[in-house]
């Protein structure tokens, strides 16, 4: 790790030490440090880190953009982060200049299709949109005829119905009928990239609070005392942190090389990127669920209360694995791609990789 990426990783721990810490979002009575947090995310340029200064980013590399994300993941960050930086990312594509303020992208969902009319004017709707109805702006990949364009359109000028997530973090439905952008450009990016950037960054995501689960649970084994003696002394509860420690170790291990044949590929397209991201998503939503039951029984009930800050990673661990593609939607994707090729190209995929 370079001097810049460790200031890059410290930067952003420190503000999430200082701003998020999970037993105090857990006590606070209103939404009041949202704005706080948010203000030093911007001010750090840790929101637009995929961003070039051309446009108004901080002009980092990726793998600058995924280690924020694998600390915002450890700290169960519940601000639209990495939407900000998935839309930057988009709007970097199309040459557009990026506004200030928190952003989102659409469509989250393969099957949700938005399209520009002849006059410029957007249709179409995307449904489980993260943060839709607390951003100001929306970053969208849109179609005109078959040519994709990335559009930044002013969530204000949206039909939004807004929802939750099984974390209670804002998602909604976004009805762009009418819409006309604010901005809106041809690029070499279509929906399914955005879904590969989207699959990697929850994968990211979910390494970093499996890993704080991880230690959360183990710490409480070493406190907890049942029978005369910490909880952490039965061989049994050592054999579930074990396994604990393995699912987030495998997430770590799958979203990081994800993450790495980003950085340094070309583009997102290919059998081996497909390889590579559709894995991390698939292994890391497994050590999602995995991982958070684990944690649930090591902790018995009490890890279930609202006084209790294991909920905030694990309700967000079940939510992120479903965003972006769920492990069965990729692992059937990923199927179709490999038996598609045959079975001569499937060793040497593997085997480069």
């Amino acid at each position: 790790m370079s001097d810049r990426d460790t200031i890059i990783v410290d930067t952003a721990a420190r503000i999430f030490r200082d701003l998020c810490d999970p037993q105090t979002l857990n006590n606070a009575k209103d939404d009041s440090w949202k704005g706080p947090l948010w203000d030093a995310l911007e001010e750090s340029g840790l929101t637009l880190t995929w961003v070039s200064d051309e446009v108004g980013g901080a002009g980092a590399g990726m793998f600058d953009g995924f280690d924020v994300l694998r600390v915002a993941g450890s700290y169960a960050v519940p601000v639209p982060l990495s939407e900000t930086l998935l839309a930057g990312w988009l709007l970097e594509k199309a040459g557009i200049t990026c506004p200030a303020g928190p952003m989102t992208i659409a469509p989250q969902r393969a099957k949700d299709r938005i399209e520009i009319d002849a006059n410029g004017r957007l249709s179409g709707a995307a449904k489980q949109v993260p943060y839709a109805g607390e951003t100001t702006h929306i970053a969208i990949v849109a179609y005109k005829g078959d040519r994709p364009h990335v559009a930044l359109v002013a969530a204000a000028d949206c039909r939004i119905e807004s929802g939750r997530n099984i974390a209670l973090d804002p998602q909604g439905t976004v009805d762009f009928a009418g819409v006309q952008p604010l901005r809106c450009e041809p690029a070499p990016i279509s929906a399914d990239d955005l879904q590969m950037m989207g699959a990697a960054a929850r994968a990211t995501m979910i390494a970093g609070a499996l890993e704080t689960a991880m230690n959360i649970s183990v710490q409480y084994a070493q406190e907890r005392k049942a029978f005369g003696r910490n909880i952490g002394g039965f061989q049994a509860v050592q054999h579930n942190l074990s396994r604990l420690a393995c699912e987030a170790a495998a997430a770590t291990a799958a979203s990081g090389s994800a993450n790495e044949a980003i950085a340094n590929g070309d583009g997102l397209a290919g059998d081996a990127m497909l390889l590579e991201i559709a894995s991390a998503k698939i292994r890391c939503g497994e050590a999602a669920g995995q991982g958070a039951a684990i944690a649930h029984q090591a902790h018995g009930a009490i890890g279930f209360t609202q006084e209790h800050v294991l909920h905030r990673f694990t309700q967000r661990l079940w939510a992120w694995r479903d965003e972006f593609g769920s492990e069965a939607v990729w692992a059937v994707r990923l199927g179709n791609a490999m038996a598609g090729n045959g079975a001569d190209a499937l060793w040497p995929l593997l085997a480069s990789r």
